[in-house]
């Protein structure tokens, strides 16, 4: 995947110290990633890369709204993301990411590219299952809810007790409970 110049940060210059960078998360983002789950965002990502003589400290702060379909109504409707990770930076002998929270780059290195752990903290803040908040408190008037009521099983369990049972399935029932 090709970085994006915007996110990569040359540290070799800076000094030691705190240094902010703000970055403006649009829709154009995602498709650089091709994911095509969201249909806008406006995210506004605030990091502190603190430089230290033996390492680098960042900090990111998330906070914004992305743009997706309940998956219960497919209505769209704007889901908040607020998330913040730190991450320290060291030197060492090669590359190694594994674990989450310390990146490994090699001696010599000059500058790192942050967008793969920002694209990673939008799409891990954002739940799995994205439910109107009209459909959690009743305002949501939609077509989808009012059919999904007219069809819903509890319905349909009512209708089945008013109507005579075959008293042979009443038998059966007495077998189950005489263990």
């Amino acid at each position: 995947m090709k970085l994006l110049k915007t996110f990569t940060i040359p540290f070799v210059g800076l000094k030691d110290g705190n240094h902010h960078f703000e970055y403006d998360i649009e829709q154009s983002f995602f498709e650089h990633f091709g994911y095509e789950d969201y249909n806008d965002s406006n995210i506004k990502v605030n990091l502190v890369l603190t430089k230290k003589p033996t390492l680098l400290e960042l900090d990111f702060d998330i906070k914004g709204f992305v743009n997706v379909n309940c998956d219960l109504t497919n209505e769209p409707y704007n889901q908040e993301v607020e998330t913040n990770f730190d991450l320290v930076v060291k030197f060492g002998d090669e590359y190694n990411d594994e674990n989450i929270d310390i990146l490994i780059i090699p001696h010599g290195e000059y500058e790192i590219n942050v967008q793969q752990y920002i694209y990673e903290l939008i799409v891990l803040a954002v739940p799995n299952k994205l439910i109107h908040p009209g459909v959690e408190d009743g305002t949501l008037d939609s077509e989808i809810l009012k059919k999904l009521e007219e069809l819903s099983p509890k319905e349909a369990e009512d209708k089945n007790k008013d109507e005579d049972i075959d008293p042979r399935w009443n038998t059966l029932k007495k077998l189950l409970t005489d263990k």
